[in-house]
């Protein structure tokens, strides 16, 4: 069954699916029986995962989506989601996108700087044929608020030309890589061809957001089942009360971030 999609929507934001993950991975990282039980949780409560353009898509046009939609999304690539996520999805035939950086993956591309065993592009392969969608997450996974107008646009196209490339198909969406973005970088996004982009801000998803910041709504290793089932099926402010700790954290880092960047503007760097 369907429903217009104008009302709010969980995005869950996942990183590495791994037994033992290595330590720089560890805290955005979820065990497999953890995520095994999260997505038994959603087929129960009849929630129907979409991918991120079918998201994008629905609310540029006020199209139709289902009933309880859900994304299930993954950032940078690691291996695990090939390894433990992928048998688990196909279970349950639900959909996900998983946003890549190029710069990250195993092969020929493969610049270094991965925090643990990354994907190769056979494996990225196999999750196209089996449903995925997969999005752009930059080349090598820099802040990129923080970048020059050069290295902002090539981070941008680059991981798009090789995501062309190697699946043959133009990548819709993209991920911003630890959440952080602004107009400028909004707008290379947009410049680059993608059509709508994921920041973090751990809040429900809103059509009024639009289309390049919706928000998404963090899943780690310490998010235990009653937790994640607040996360998806609670309101607002159940959401709000759960990351309280982390916006003011966000909060504080941003004026510091911001700080640095002013500084670099006045001495020229």
């Amino acid at each position: 069954m369907t429903a217009t999609g104008t009302g709010p929507v969980p995005i869950l934001m996942y990183h590495a699916v791994a037994h033992s993950p290595a330590k720089a991975a560890y805290g955005l990282s979820v065990s497999p029986d953890a995520f095994a039980d999260q997505m038994e949780l959603l087929a129960e409560l009849g929630f129907t995962p979409v991918t991120t353009a079918q998201l994008g898509h629905a609310w540029r046009t006020a199209g139709a989506l289902p009933r309880h939609p859900v994304l299930i999304t993954f950032d940078d690539g690691y291996e695990g989601v090939h390894r433990h996520a992928l048998p688990v999805l196909t279970k349950y035939g639900f959909a996900s996108t998983l946003f890549v950086s190029t710069g990250w993956l195993r092969g020929a591309y493969d610049e270094g700087g991965a925090l643990d065993t990354m994907l190769d592009w056979g494996q990225v392969r196999e999750l196209v044929a089996a449903g995925t969608e997969i999005g752009g997450h930059s080349h090598s996974h820099p802040r990129m608020d923080e970048l020059d107008d050069q290295r902002l646009w090539f981070e941008t196209l680059r991981c798009k030309e090789i995501l062309t490339d190697e699946l043959g198909r133009r990548p819709v969406s993209f991920a911003y890589p630890y959440g952080y973005s602004s107009r400028r970088v909004r707008r290379t996004v947009r410049a680059a061809g993608f059509t709508q982009a994921l920041a973090v801000g751990n809040s429900l998803a809103r059509r009024r957001q639009g289309p390049y910041a919706l928000e998404r709504v963090t899943v780690r290793r310490t998010t235990g089942i009653d937790e994640f089932e607040r996360l998806v099926a609670g309101t607002g402010r159940d959401i709000a009360r759960a990351f309280a700790a982390d916006r003011v954290l966000t909060k504080g880092y941003a004026v510091l971030r911001r700080a640095r960047q002013a500084g670099r503007r006045l001495g020229g760097g």
